[in-house]
């Protein structure tokens, strides 16, 4: 196997990806599922820092929609994904994959407060690190927390994990003439409104260089040829 393209990581992964077949709850097959792409990540040299939303738990929208209040809202997000981070801590443990959980918001009896220097030494150190409760602050979405965790660890590229294999100028499972993007901008994503990750996230990679790979979790391949620099999903740089 050749060198990897990638020496470091940030997988962003939706809470969806750890929810059943109906993308509530947390499914402790699916969490293992994941567990193990990681961990051949691994096993190929690469540092794995991840973030992970809470849609399978909470989603902040509905709560404001039935009139609560946005902030309260957002902060009942950044709990859960600190659930879903301990969740797929486990899965990952199981299989002997030594993992890290950061909160930025102190939690300390069940993980580490966030702290940039410590998450790279544990990085250098073979660890996975998963980033839990977004940025610490409301009107922050996890793909933003994904772009600045990203960036403050020095991530070669983000990858957004999703349930299709790249991003298309409309809805594939709706219209089957969608087209698939191989590569992209970060200009083009930010006009044409692709809903890849939201404006402040692509912005911020623009900012900094930091390339954002969509591809397919579910593809048993997708990950692994990533990571070897072979054609997959879409690719979003300047």
């Amino acid at each position: 196997m050749g060198q990897p393209k990638y020496d470091l990581i940030m997988l962003k992964l939706s809470g969806e990806a750890l929810g059943g077949p109906e993308g509530f709850g947390i499914n402790a097959d699916r969490a293992t599922d994941i567990a193990k792409r990681v961990k051949e990540v691994k096993e190929m040299g690469v540092q794995v820092a991840i973030v992970i939303g809470a849609g399978n738990l909470w989603r902040g929208r509905v709560g404001v929609e039935k009139g609560m209040d946005q902030a309260t809202a957002d902060y009942m997000g950044m709990l859960g994904t600190v659930m879903n981070a301990l969740a797929l801590m486990d899965a990952l443990e199981k299989i002997n994959v030594q993992t890290r959980v950061q909160s930025a918001i102190e939690m300390r009896t069940v993980a580490e407060p966030y702290i940039r220097r410590r998450a790279i030494r544990h990085l250098e150190k073979g660890r996975v690190v998963i980033f839990g409760g977004g940025t610490g602050n409301p009107f922050f979405s996890t793909d933003t927390a994904a772009a600045l965790r990203a960036t403050e660890i020095g991530a070669d590229v983000l990858i957004k994990a999703t349930n299709v294999d790249g991003v298309y100028d409309s809805d594939p499972k709706a219209n089957h003439g969608a087209k698939k993007f191989d590569t992209l901008t970060y200009i083009d994503a930010l006009k044409l409104r692709l809903a890849v990750m939201d404006s402040t996230a692509v912005s911020l990679c623009m900012e900094n260089k930091l390339p954002i790979l969509v591809l397919n979790l579910w593809d048993p391949q997708a990950l692994r040829r990533a990571i070897n620099g072979e054609p997959v999903g879409t690719l979003i740089t300047d």
